[in-house]
């Protein structure tokens, strides 16, 4: 058993496991009869039955030196128990190896089975590789044959006490730890005879509003529930079974029979909700960046605002934000020294979107964009650290002074702003339907846990968002991207275009969906352009550069689907990491490749060394010329990379951002078909087409949201007051 799964055992049994020989190898012994350590749940890939054998010729005649005997143990695995039966012959090695797991998938830990049962016998102890894509399986396996060995070896066993009577827990204080989206997840859970008492989550490791909302939400569900069978936190669902998999650990060092926490059912017939009228001057549906800007905006305004969100927390597609806000002549730039202009801003942003943009929404953008910069001061928000993003002419790219992922930042600092101002926020509440009264929008129709609303207002504000996770929306304007993976919110899935089509709302650019270079497929993560912005290179499976890293995200992506299977490999160094801080979530969560030297990175990767140490050597020397003759890149060649140890993410395309969608006009008013402003209907962010046209630059969204939700407020202040 690992280390890492063990942390929550250590201290419970101490005492007992130094008497008993637990290794540094992070085993301890158990009985047949003994509770075992859960694997927990796993990927919902994971599920009902099978069984297998590994046995052979010369298994009856290898020797070792445990002791002759069939011994059994179990761990649970996805579904339930998987039990392992390991016999050692006369000899001292293993002749046979059982293992059943009834309640394991058929097609995924089912047939991982005999391929583990194989692996034991083969290597002759627990410490096996394991099947991928049944880590769950896998994990209870190792589990249970670990403790098997041990008891073979002639250890102690170790039995957890088991509760008095009918009684569910022995009181105490209980640890457990799992992996999460971003590292270990350990939780603290005391317990009395027949309760949860207290339960205590550490995910620091987890990405800021998405897991952290899971550490902050799970905890009180747990109590409430008072049972880990709880519902996983949408869009968040990595963490989560991290927390509920680290608390069966804990839970079961309590004596727990997790099988005595049954699913709660739902009560049988219609759920009864009830209908409720509200009132407020505006309502604001989706609580993203936009959203939230506007909200914070007319709330300092003077007017009532309310909150819709469908999700259980705010962010939306900001949270997936990484890189920074672009915007010219601002302080900052002053500051530093650094010369930019609002003309050269339209002009790089025109260009980057093939100049299907609307240069009015672009010139809007860039002359508000400094303002916007010092409003969000103004609000505890600083972005003070300027660097080049992909696209862009000049350093326009502001971010936090750590380096750390814009969204998230940003998010934190809206919500602290809205909890100061006090404005209303409805989390868990879907719109479904705008309100209109003789050709005006005039309030908004929504579903909560408990009630339907009808919110009466004298202005409404779209904010929510494109439709990057709506794949059935995506296929229906470009049948290309079936497939794809996409770094968008969960939330994101068109809902306030489609509202909106419903009022007479026209749609401009609906086609246009960008590709982000630099996704990590299996996770779907995004690397934020600050690591190219900040020296970084791209490199294919053959070890060589293939393009100008920081040309528009369209152009790189085309690029890396060009490259032998389509991916290619982001490749920075020790100086890029201590200068970033978004790159520690990428090593914390475990899809960096790291070595001492370039060759030994490049070893990993199966490319060969020579090949890769040549294109840096010829990389570090462009630098230092400030001369790249084989791509013309000019921009994010500050610094060289020259300082181990190296790093390598794989990356490949993956949908980023949905360019079109609801026509709006310089004033954030909502256009119909006919070319007029819907009364009472304004729009902010990426629910809105126009101003980026075919492709996006980097940086932009944020610019975006923060300027357009102002002027949103803005247009529905004074609509409300009659101008």
């Amino acid at each position: 058993m690992k280390k890492e799964y063990l942390k929550g055992l250590i201290a419970a049994i101490l005492i007992i496991a130094l008497t008993v020989g637990l290794t540094a190898m992070g085993k301890y012994p158990s009985a047949t009869n003994a509770v075992p350590m859960p694997a927990g749940a796993g990927s919902a890939s994971e599920g009902t039955g099978s069984s297998g054998t590994g046995s052979g010729e010369g298994a009856a005649d290898a020797s070792g030196e445990y002791l002759p005997g069939t011994y059994t143990n179990e761990a649970v695995g996805f579904g339930g128990p998987v039990k392992v039966a390991v016999t050692v012959g006369e000899s001292g090695g293993v002749t046979n190896v059982e293992i059943t797991g009834d309640s394991e998938t058929p097609d995924v830990g089912g047939k991982a089975i005999p391929k583990l049962a194989e692996q034991i016998l083969t290597a002759q102890s627990a410490e096996i590789d394991g099947v991928s894509g049944a880590s769950v399986t896998t994990q209870a396996v190792k589990d249970a044959a670990s403790k098997v060995f041990m008891s073979a070896s002639g250890q102690e066993v170790v039995e957890i006490p088991k509760p008095e009577g009918d009684n569910l827990f022995v009181p105490g204080t209980y640890s457990g730890s799992a992996k999460g989206f971003g590292g270990d997840i350990d939780v603290t859970v005391t317990v009395s005879e027949n309760k949860i008492e207290d339960i205590q989550i550490d995910g620091s490791h987890e990405t800021e509003n998405i897991g952290s909302f899971a550490v902050d939400m799970l905890g009180d569900k747990i109590m409430e529930a008072q049972s880990p069978n709880v519902d996983a936190i949408t869009g968040a669902t990595v963490s989560s079974n991290g927390i509920l998999r680290a608390l069966n650990s804990a839970l079961v060092l309590a004596g727990a029979d997790l099988t005595r926490f049954n699913v709660e059912e739902e009560a049988a017939g219609e759920k009864i909700m009830a209908y409720k009228d509200l009132d407020c001057d505006i309502v604001i549906i989706g609580a993203g960046g936009a959203g939230m800007t506007a909200a914070i905006n007319a709330t300092q305004a003077g007017k009532k605002v309310i909150l819709l969100e469908k999700m259980p927390y705010a962010g939306g597609n900001t949270t997936k934000a990484t890189g920074g806000m672009n915007a010219a002549e601002t302080h900052y730039q002053a500051e530093q020294d650094i010369e930019d202009s609002v003309e050269q801003f339209v002009e790089d942003t025109m260009k980057g979107g093939h100049d299907m943009n609307d240069r009015d929404l672009v010139t809007i953008m860039a002359e508000n964009s400094a303002s916007a910069i010092d409003w969000l001061d103004s609000i505890g928000a600083p972005l003070p650290k300027v660097s080049f993003s992909g696209g862009a002419t000049n350093k326009r790219i502001h971010a936090p002074e750590d380096g750390s992922g814009v969204g998230a930042f940003l998010v934190t600092r809206f919500l602290n702003k809205i909890d100061e101002l006090g404005i209303e926020v409805m989390y868990n509440t879907t719109a479904t339907k705008l309100m209109t009264l003789d050709g005006k929008v005039t309030g908004v129709m929504a579903e909560g846990p408990d009630a339907y609303y009808t919110i009466n207002a004298k202005a409404v504000i779209l904010a929510t968002g494109g439709f990057g996770n709506n794949q059935s929306m995506i296929v229906h304007y470009r049948e290309d991207l079936l497939g794809t993976v996409t770094t968008s919110a969960p939330g994101v899935t068109g809902d306030g275009i489609v509202m909106a089509e419903a009022v007479g709302a026209d749609l401009v650019d609906i086609n246009q969906i960008q590709l982000h270079p630099t996704v990590e497929q299996a996770t779907s993560m995004l690397i934020t352009e600050s690591v190219r912005g900040d020296g970084a290179i791209l490199v294919n499976q053959e070890g060589k550069r293939f393009i100008n890293e920081l040309l528009t995200r369209d152009v790189v992506s085309a690029g890396e689907l060009e490259q032998t299977g389509s991916y290619a490999y982001i490749i920075f160094d020790q100086n890029l990491r201590d200068g970033l801080k978004a790159v520690e979530k990428y090593v914390s969560t475990g899809i960096t490749v790291q070595a001492d030297t370039i060759e030994g990175l490049a070893e990993q990767l199966g490319i060969d060394p020579a090949a890769l140490a040549d294109t840096l050597q010829k990389w570090n020397q462009y630098v230092a010329d400030k001369n790249d003759p084989d791509f013309g890149r000019d921009t994010g060649m500050d610094a060289d990379l020259s300082k181990a140890p190296y790093y390598a993410i794989k990356i490949a395309p993956g949908i980023h951002h949905t360019m079109g969608g609801v026509k709006i006009n310089t004033e954030a008013q909502v256009i119909d078909t006919e070319g007029s402003p819907i009364p009472g209907l304004f729009a902010a962010g990426e629910v809105c087409g126009g101003v980026h046209g075919g492709n996006r630059i980097g940086g932009n969204a944020v610019a975006d949201i923060v300027v357009f939700g102002r002027i949103a407020s803005d247009s529905a202040v004074k609509y409300c007051d009659g101008e």
